[in-house]
């Protein structure tokens, strides 16, 4: 016969001394892929300092999104933000 260790009065679960940690998962959004790798952006002000602050993705003008992280001097303008910034077509942003 073998000894058992414990018995049924006990509680099951960690031990006195012993912690869990609870993991939180950051909030993820969809990046597009496409040419925002190729193009420099229209985004609205508010929202380059707040991804720039947050590092959360922006959108801009054309819907694009996804998380700024290079110098758009050295890119040409995305040409559907330049249309809507000019004027010829509605913002696809989410906002007026």
């Amino acid at each position: 016969m073998s000894a058992v260790h414990g018995s049924l009065d006990e509680p099951l679960g960690p031990s006195p001394g012993t912690s869990v940690l609870e993991r939180t998962e950051p909030v993820t959004i969809p990046v597009e892929p496409g040419d925002h790798e190729r193009f420099s952006h229209y985004v609205r002000k508010e929202k380059i300092v707040e991804s720039a602050v947050m590092g959360t993705p922006v959108v801009a003008l054309c819907g694009k999104v996804w998380v700024p992280g290079r110098d758009p001097e050295k890119f040409p303008v995305c040409p559907t933000c330049k249309e809507i910034y000019d004027g010829l077509r509605a913002p696809q942003d989410g906002e007026e």
